[in-house]
């Protein structure tokens, strides 16, 4: 009995072997990765097979001004922070376009340009709390004269305006509404620029489907579409914005983003053609010139007194990006924010003597305040 029991015992052992064996293909394949065939756009992030020469800029060529930043709540110790960071990318000016008026002003002035005077730039900015009183525009006017004598050098004009800016009544305060003359002519007088945005990318006016290209960003920020049955369209804010530089041909102004015109360079240059006192800063649409290569070299080179360097949000590490575009032919590179751009981009490689002028001398020329020894030529 042992005999047979133990041929048995043997037999069982045997057969589940061979099942095993058999069966551990089916399960070896079971446990393989699934093939990702239901991604979702921001999932897919594909790694490109392309072999090419890279330049990798972590410093600037030249020393630069950043004309468009935003530093709202500072202290020393994140001046301090900052500047060590300026040094490092050879970033000589910063530009704080959120520098408020009054009081907040002041503190904002005393922590960046009482610890560095010669690093830091500051803009006020405009209070609506009166609006609604007969009289604002000259006000306003009074309380920036007052701002600039407290240390400012510009005006920064956020999106709100023309867009959800309204009156106690209702009404939507146009780009070029009339109230507003005495502002700007203020900013004439006092030879300062008022860098301005006015209204969003074209594509947050269009229809929400599949063909618009700035899908993926109004997916994360559902807010910043701009539906017709909220808001004008893109067209009629184009038109105030350019009867206010119009009305106004003493007064320097800095259209933020390309003037949105990042995607029609040649819309862009009839804007310059038409109002010599307008310039543009090339903060946040930087994807917008990497994707035409071509176009945005002879773009720079013909209308180069007229762009300024500009980041926006701020991120020391992403500034690199900005000097790779400028200063290399490098070919089909990955962009930092995925939101704005689901292309690679491509560098433009522009002259020496027009990089400074995007880099510095533009921005030298419109705050005159500025030491230019820090810079060279």
């Amino acid at each position: 009995m042992k005999s047979w029991q133990t041929i048995a015992f043997l037999a069982i052992i045997f057969v589940s072997i061979c099942g095993s064996l058999l069966l551990w293909p089916r399960v070896a394949r079971t446990q393989q990765p699934a093939p990702a065939q239901s991604l979702t756009i921001e999932e897919y992030q594909p790694k490109s097979r392309l072999v090419v020469k890279e330049h990798r800029i972590e410093r600037a060529k030249f020393p630069f001004i950043d004309i468009h930043s935003h530093h709202w709540e500072v202290t020393p110790e994140y001046v301090d922070k900052l500047v060590r960071e300026m040094d490092s990318i050879n970033l000589q000016v910063l530009v704080n376009l959120s520098g408020g008026t009054g009081e907040h002003l002041k503190h904002t002035l005393a922590v960046m340009k009482g610890r560095y005077p010669d690093r830091f730039v500051v803009f006020a900015n405009m209070s609506f709390d009166d609006l609604n009183t007969p009289g604002f525009g000259k006000r306003q006017a009074e309380r920036l004269e007052q701002d600039v004598k407290n240390g400012a050098h510009g005006l920064k004009i956020f999106k709100n305006f023309g867009m959800d800016l309204k009156y106690a009544n209702g009404e939507r305060v146009h780009v070029d509404d009339p109230e507003f003359d005495p502002v700007f002519e203020k900013c004439a007088d006092l030879k300062i620029p008022v860098l301005i945005h006015v209204a969003e990318p074209s594509a947050f006016f269009d229809p929400w489907d599949k063909t618009n290209e700035r899908w993926l960003e109004l997916k994360e920020f559902p807010q910043r579409a701009r539906p017709p049955a909220k808001y004008p369209p893109f067209e009629t804010l184009m038109a105030e914005r350019n009867h206010l530089f119009a009305k106004h041909p003493r007064t320097n102004f800095i259209a933020a983003h390309l003037a949105f015109h990042g995607n029609d360079l040649e819309r862009l240059g009839k804007l310059f053609d038409n109002y010599p006192n307008v310039n543009v800063d090339i903060a946040a649409v930087l994807a917008e010139l990497g994707r035409q290569p071509y176009s945005a070299h002879d773009f720079l080179v013909k209308y180069q007194d007229r762009v300024l360097m500009g980041k926006d949000i701020y991120d020391v590490n992403e500034y690199k990006w900005y000097f790779r575009a400028l200063e290399t032919r490098d070919e089909y590179f990955e962009y930092y924010r995925k939101r704005h751009a689901f292309w690679r981009i491509y560098g433009f490689q522009v002259p020496d003597e027009v990089l400074k002028k995007v880099y510095y001398k533009n921005a030298l020329r419109l705050l005159p305040a500025l030491d230019a020894k820090a810079f060279p030529d």
